[in-house]
């Protein structure tokens, strides 16, 4: 009961990660680059500082319960769990090093002016962006995967 206790928890929290993120790459991501850079910076500065909280919370408790998943369940089960929380840990570890130093900087330039290299910046922003998403979306694939196999598993 416990391990399937947090198998949904995992389920639901890796889920909600990949779906964040998900959501961001494919609209906000996009809707950034078809708005003037002015609007992008103001809308970005503000939207990072309500994500932040809310992110944070969803790759802690990704991490969390898939690792105590990995922990509660042996053989295929704990690889899964195991891989799934590593890539979440990379999802947080891209954020903290990868976006979160140049939202730092976004904010600077939404109330001054953005360096002549800021495209490159952005992009950089954006390819963190890319990595973070897919691997949250593959640990949430591996904590599915793993779901589906131990419910099987309980129905024959």
């Amino acid at each position: 009961m416990k391990t399937r206790l947090v198998a949904g928890l995992a389920l639901l929290s890796t889920g909600l990660l990949a779906g964040a993120f998900g959501y961001g790459a494919t609209n906000v991501a996009t809707t950034f680059d078809a708005v003037p850079l002015d609007v992008r910076l103001t809308f970005h500065s503000a939207l990072m500082q309500m994500n932040g909280p809310v992110m944070q919370t969803a790759m802690a408790l990704a991490v969390l319960s898939s690792l105590v998943l990995a922990v509660l369940t042996r053989g295929a089960p704990r690889l899964l769990a195991g891989a799934a929380c590593g890539l979440a840990v990379v999802s947080f570890l891209v954020t903290r090093f990868g976006n979160v130093p140049i939202n730092q900087k976004i904010k600077v330039w939404a109330v001054t002016a953005p360096p002549p290299d800021h495209a490159a910046i952005l992009q950089r922003w954006e390819n963190f962006n890319i990595v973070r998403t897919v691997t949250a979306l593959v640990a949430f694939l591996l904590i599915i995967t793993l779901v589906m196999r131990s419910s099987r598993g309980t129905h024959h």
